[in-house]
């Protein structure tokens, strides 16, 4: 059986509109992954917790070197987790400054201010402001947070409200 090159460059075109199809469809995933991680921001910073529900997996998995004690697997934890932030915080605003992503992850480079009014673990209401950099990277999966791993420095935190006191030299 002889296959004309007519025939032949047909099925390259469309394997060509497929392939750029596809990487269309790979772009709009990323953006919609990044706008998900966009919402979670806005849940946080609107102590909206309906919103918070909608962008995140009920088994989300949360790393954070910050709070090794603090266990988060599911959304109920998660929430927990927040509401406690929230009140020894109740004014923290989150600000993502950076954001990249590729795939089904988001990473964002952020900002997170407020003045601890509550009793944060075992440290006692500062009534002090605090601002720290953070980084997170968020997996997606099925339109929704899956998994976050976060990481700050808890010592510089820690120090702003008053609660860390960096050796003395000498």
């Amino acid at each position: 059986m002889k296959i004309s090159r007519g025939f032949t460059r047909l099925v390259l075109v469309m394997l060509t509109g497929l392939l750029l199809a596809t990487a269309v469809s790979a772009s709009e995933v990323t953006e919609r992954n990044k706008q998900i991680v966009k919402l979670q921001a806005q849940a946080y910073n609107d102590r909206d917790l309906d919103l918070l529900a909608q962008t995140t997996a009920e088994d989300l998995l949360r790393h954070c070197q910050a709070t090794p004690d603090i266990q988060v697997e599911s959304l109920d934890d998660f929430i927990a987790f927040l509401k406690s932030d929230w009140e020894a915080i109740p004014d923290a605003v989150l600000t993502i400054t950076q954001m990249v992503a590729e795939g089904d992850k988001v990473a964002v480079f952020a900002t997170y201010q407020g003045t601890q009014s509550g009793p944060m673990g075992p440290f006692p209401p500062s009534n002090r402001t605090a601002s720290l950099d953070l980084i997170a990277i968020f997996r997606i999966e099925n339109k929704k947070v899956a998994e976050i791993w976060v990481t700050w420095d808890n010592l510089a935190f820690l120090s702003q409200l008053g609660h860390f006191s960096p050796p003395q030299e000498g």
